[in-house]
């Protein structure tokens, strides 16, 4: 059975969709494709079923990464299937730690800077939406630079099931 990361954020148009894509890259780059499994959602459903903000599809094709996404909303019921539930940001943290059944469920959801160790006391990831362009490419720098300690938390999660 994969081991499944899901991103999430407010409306999944902006931070989640762009953290999904970046990590599925890194994920495919590692070889470890099959064995996990990406994808995200937002905590209210106000945009379901629409693509990815155009500037979060214009700072992602601009990284060279995928941007193919429709938006949904997070259910309760997929704590059960989840491993890793990671939000973008401490409010997101707390309302998807308020819907978790289970104190076992509540422990999955991590802050997505909380795997960067640059990121300081400060671990939002801000909403880029209400501003312009460089919010956004701020926030892929941001959802980048957390990759690397987010796939090695992983990769780890995943040897230690194979073992």
């Amino acid at each position: 059975m994969p081991y499944r990361v899901c991103f999430v954020c407010t409306g999944n148009i902006c931070r989640s969709p762009m953290a999904e894509s970046v990590f599925r890259a890194r994920i495919e780059e590692a070889g470890l494709d099959g064995l996990v499994e990406v994808d995200s959602a937002g905590t209210g459903g106000w945009h379901e079923g629409d693509g990815a903000d155009y500037r979060t599809v214009a700072v992602l094709e601009a990284g060279g990464y995928e941007s193919d996404h429709a938006a949904r909303q997070f259910q309760v019921a997929w704590f059960s299937r989840l491993d890793l539930v990671i939000a973008l940001d401490s409010g997101h943290l707390k309302a998807l730690r308020r819907l978790a059944p289970t104190p076992q469920d509540a422990a999955k959801v991590r802050l997505l800077r909380s795997y960067d160790p640059a990121a300081g006391d400060d671990l939002d990831v801000p909403d880029p939406y209400y501003g312009h362009m460089d919010g956004f490419e701020e926030c892929l720098e941001m959802v980048e630079a957390a990759s690397p300690g987010l796939l090695a938390a992983v990769q780890e999660q995943v040897e230690g099931r194979a073992a």
